[in-house]
């Protein structure tokens, strides 16, 4: 019988300009696919959601702000209201 890998490490599933790709780290902003908006983990938006059933299978997640606006997504209007306010502005 095999020996077990001293330390199993967990990957994690991000979401980046070219694509899914895993990471060790996890994912610092959670996303919508479908409507292509990024936001905290805690977005109380998106929990609502989540509790309803109707994000998890469309939610993806992000390293940084910076790979998620490279992946063509736009910052929530809810929990990130600043970023969305530069975002219209521009």
């Amino acid at each position: 019988m095999p020996a077990l890998p001293a330390r199993c490490v967990t990957m994690y599933t991000l979401l980046g300009p070219e694509g899914a790709y895993l990471s060790a780290s996890p994912g610092t902003l959670g996303g919508h696919r479908s409507l292509r908006i990024y936001g905290r983990l805690d977005c109380p938006s998106a929990r609502r959601h989540i509790v309803r059933g109707r994000y998890v299978r469309h939610r993806v997640f992000f390293a940084d702000e910076e790979t998620a606006r490279s992946a063509g997504f736009r910052p929530c209007g809810i929990c990130m209201l600043a970023e969305y306010a530069a975002w219209r502005v521009r």
